[in-house]
């Protein structure tokens, strides 16, 4: 759970398409949403509904004029972001990931798990191997060591280690499957960001013009009111109930990854966001924050962005369309790109 992006209640709450303009992933469809327009229209009312996904409360906040079309629009929605967090969990038994990790394959994968592994594989081209969806073996061993109340051994890092390679997982039509025995992956760094673009995605096609959903991630089309844009508030990774800027929610996709939600050593050194390179937590960053085109991608590149530093994810954005971030050390400092839309209040 990513809860320090916060909806900010006094705000009124409120790159690239699909990758493949970049990095060649072809024919994965365009997430990406146009503003739909100033919510000055006289009699729309605000309906909500939320649910349980990906470990933590989903909610939707829709304008509509007509309380049983926004209804019927949420729930469409609402099964969007369910349907990837049954497909994608790597908690839930009939999940396909976690019969992936289980058996070492999967046949007949969903064309939704397709989608999201073709889009893996391209951000870890990208990222030069920062982004990395099999680091499941590490965040196994570092469970496992915490519930002792310890860190694993070396010879146990370099065990778990040893299974990580993005590029060891065989993606067909048919089946995909893990070519190393041992290995599992993870979509938590996607999986989250895909359910906005689908979940916005089913909210326009049934005429709603105006929302804002969080599942963990963030998207808006739209406005809350005449003049007023749909805004967030980026939290504190180190005092829970403290915002340390607002973002204007622009159409862009915002996601956040931080140091503190799952720590394996009270010091924050030790958590679940895994550099693949030397098999532990990247030491420099306390949380990124990225704003993108699509759900899906600014969920990637948050994960990334932790994992490969400031310099270099500075770097990376700057070559990539319509991608803004702030980030904040491990000492407090907050550096932003010039894009990032912040709301000056």
């Amino acid at each position: 759970m990513r809860r320090r992006t916060l909806l900010s209640a006094s705000l009124g709450l409120g790159a690239l398409a699909g990758l493949a303009g970049i990095a060649g992933v072809g024919s994965l469809p365009d997430f990406s949403q146009p503003n739909t327009g100033d919510a000055g229209d006289i009699g729309l009312t605000l309906h909500t509904g939320s649910d349980l996904a990906f470990g933590t409360t989903v909610t939707i906040k829709v304008l509509h004029g007509d309380a049983v079309s926004a209804q019927a629009a949420i729930q469409a929605a609402l099964r969007e972001v369910k349907k990837i967090d049954g497909l994608m969990s790597v908690h839930q038994e009939r999940s396909q990931v976690f019969v992936l990790n289980r058996h070492g394959f999967v046949d007949a994968p969903d064309d939704h798990l397709l989608y999201v592994l073709a889009f893996a594989q391209q951000l870890s081209r990208l990222t030069a191997g920062a982004f990395d969806i099999t680091v499941q073996p590490l965040w196994r061993a570092f469970s496992e060591a915490r519930s002792r109340g310890a860190l694993p051994a070396p010879d146990q890092i370099a065990a778990a280690k040893a299974l990580v390679d993005w590029g060891q997982v065989d993606t067909r039509r048919q089946q995909v499957r893990l070519r190393t025995a041992g290995m599992a992956i993870t979509l938590n760094g996607l999986a989250q960001g895909y359910a906005v673009d689908l979940a916005l995605a089913a909210l326009q096609t049934r005429g709603i013009r105006h929302a804002l959903l969080d599942t963990g991630e963030f998207g808006a089309i739209g406005s809350k009111s005449a003049g007023q844009a749909w805004a967030l508030g980026i939290g504190s990774p180190r005092q829970a109930d403290a915002i340390v800027a607002r973002v204007r929610m622009d159409g862009r996709k915002v996601a956040t990854s931080g140091d503190y939600a799952t720590v394996f050593s009270s010091d924050f050194v030790h958590h679940h966001i895994f550099d693949p390179a030397s098999g532990d937590s990247s030491p420099a960053l306390a949380s990124v924050t990225v704003v993108a085109p699509t759900g899906i991608l600014a969920d990637g590149l948050s994960t990334a962005f932790m994992v490969m530093g400031a310099e270099r994810a500075f770097a990376l954005a700057a070559q990539l369309p319509d991608v803004d971030l702030m980030l904040i050390t491990k000492n407090g400092s907050i550096r932003k790109t010039a894009g990032f839309p912040e709301l000056q209040v």
